[in-house]
């Protein structure tokens, strides 16, 4: 009875310890293809295309400035593909990705260039906070807030 139990002891650690290792590589692999879809986003501020930017972003978009500013989806990737908002360089540092079930958060402090018409270059330095959800074509970021820092 006792090499039984031991027994059974053991083939449950190893049936639990399959199932954590699944998960875990589940959770890794929906934080990878949200840093990528940021990455993707990052791209499309700097070359604004409206096909890939109305791709990342979900139709709910909220895109909220550090001034207080909202802009929906349509408000986003107007200003983007029209010029009047111009990034010129863009680089992230801190960032952070917290992913649970099909949404995730991601926190970074963007430090970019911009040239927008009629304000000439400028450097930005703001905290981040996006919302990604899980869409059945891939991930698309749900709400925006910059902040100031």
């Amino acid at each position: 009875m006792m090499l039984y139990n031991k027994v059974s002891v053991v083939m449950l650690t190893i049936m639990m310890t399959a199932i954590f290792s699944e998960a875990s590589a589940q959770e890794n692999k929906a934080t990878q293809e949200v840093e990528i879809a940021t990455k993707a986003l990052i791209n499309a501020m700097l070359k604004p295309n409206s096909q890939q930017l109305n791709q990342l972003a979900s139709d709910k978009l909220s895109y909220g400035h550090s001034s207080g500013r909202i802009e929906t989806k349509e408000d986003f990737v107007h200003t983007l593909v029209s010029g009047a908002s111009v990034f010129e360089e863009i680089e992230i540092t801190d960032q952070t990705v917290d992913v649970q079930d099909r949404t995730a958060i991601v926190r970074h402090t963007l430090s970019a260039r911009t040239n927008d018409p009629g304000k000439g270059v400028a450097n930005i330095r703001l905290g981040i906070l996006l919302t990604w959800v899980k869409a059945t074509d891939g991930w698309q970021l749900l709400a925006r807030q910059a902040f100031k820092l």
